[in-house]
């Protein structure tokens, strides 16, 4: 068996909360080994994130991206800790940090100081809106930012209020961009022996991610209808449908070979040569007509039904689930998209985590080892920083 793609790799992470942990769980799920520098008292805030009190210290969203990781207790503000942590650095392939703009340097690992300890050290920076600009020091979290790149503004009908995507997005998208640029700087470090600093922003990475959205403002100067429950083509038949036991079905017709498919599997060729329906522009020009016949004949059968049937006949078709019934189809089993963990003291010990997203032919992304424990390995990491 081939070693991880980032089995010779080092992390010294200083980031705290979401983003800069999630792209640190990323490397670490490609072998990277995780050094988890955490602040005295209760360490990372995100140990103790939400209602259920006994998770604290190892809440579900902690447990979510910081699988595998060593931690060790610092106090930035110590000399003695600082130079332990200096000595980490000087040891590592990459650091990580998310404190906002100036904080680390101030806190004595700036870039300057930190590349004249490893000159090919592989340095990055998340942030909300970056290291310059002039929204530099303003205060970002993930809501704050799906508010000001206009994320909030697309979703839902038109006269809609703003509505944000129901989990922290950006704050996953920010630590994938992350992960993504620290990859290229390491990549390039292995050619030319030259280090990088890397400056990663909460609002850059989500109007990257929304380029769909965003391109079409810039070339047009318009900017998108919200389309609802409707799909980014804004054909009515790539739309949301109750089924006849209520529950709801996403078919996704585009093009126009689907809907022929989609017309001739549902016994209604009569679409095909209704000048209403004849091909993409008609059926969005008469969308509403076109939306209550194809509601009418989705309403016949079960939405498990339709979505088995449809997706066998190439006609693209899911049912709405709840991610409780997401985490159970037996698709992800098949392809280790969930990572079985034992987490000792937790109400439940069993536990699993999210892949992360991708299979590789060869030793691809897993871990196995728990999330630590605040200051679980400091013993550990004081005697290799010794060796």
């Amino acid at each position: 068996m081939m070693p991880q793609p980032l089995a010779d790799i080092r992390v010294a992470d200083f980031s705290h909360v979401m983003a800069g942990p999630y792209a640190s769980h990323l490397l670490r799920l490609l072998g990277a080994e995780v050094i988890k520098i955490e602040a005295p008292g209760r360490g990372d805030a995100m140990r103790y994130y939400g209602d259920n009190r006994d998770y604290d210290g190892m809440s579900p969203a902690f447990i979510a991206v910081n699988a595998g990781k060593k931690s060790i207790v610092l106090d930035l503000k110590d000399a003695n800790d600082l130079e332990i942590a200096k000595a980490i650095v000087a040891k590592s392939d990459v650091m990580l940090e998310n404190f906002r703009p100036g904080v680390i340097a101030r806190l004595g690992l700036g870039y300057e100081v930190v590349k004249a300890l490893k000159p090919s050290i592989v340095y990055c920076s998340i942030s909300g809106y970056g290291q310059s600009g002039q929204l530099r020091d303003w205060p970002a979290i993930d809501n704050i930012v799906q508010a000001t790149s206009g994320m909030m503004s697309l979703g839902g009908e038109p006269g809609d209020p703003p509505m944000p995507v129901g989990f922290p997005l950006v704050d996953t998208l920010t630590g994938h961009t992350a992960a993504f640029a620290i990859l290229a700087a390491l990549f390039r470090r292995q050619r030319t022996g030259c280090g990088d600093y890397i400056d990663t922003a909460m609002l850059d990475a989500s109007l990257a991610f929304m380029a769909s959205a965003v391109v079409p403002h810039l070339v047009t100067g318009k900017t998108l209808e919200r389309t609802g429950n409707t799909g980014f083509s804004g054909q009515p038949t790539a739309s949301l449908f109750t089924a006849g036991d209520g529950r709801q079905i996403s078919l996704g017709v585009v093009q126009q070979s689907q809907f022929v498919e989609l017309a001739r599997h549902l016994g209604r060729d009569d679409w095909l040569s209704d000048p209403r329906f004849g091909d993409p522009e008609q059926r969005r020009a008469h969308r509403r007509e076109m939306h209550a016949e194809l509601a009418a004949v989705l309403a016949t059968k079960k939405a498990a039904e339709w979505e088995a049937q449809m997706s066998a006949a190439g006609i693209p078709c899911g049912m709405v689930r709840e991610v409780g019934e997401a985490v159970e189809l037996p698709q992800l089993d098949d392809r280790d998209v969930l990572l079985p963990l034992h987490i000792p003291g937790l109400p439940n010990p069993r536990a699993a985590i999210v892949n992360a997203g991708f299979r590789m032919q060869d030793d691809g992304p897993w871990v196995a080892e728990p999330p630590p424990r605040l200051d679980e390995h400091r013993s550990e990491i004081l005697s290799w920083l010794q060796t």
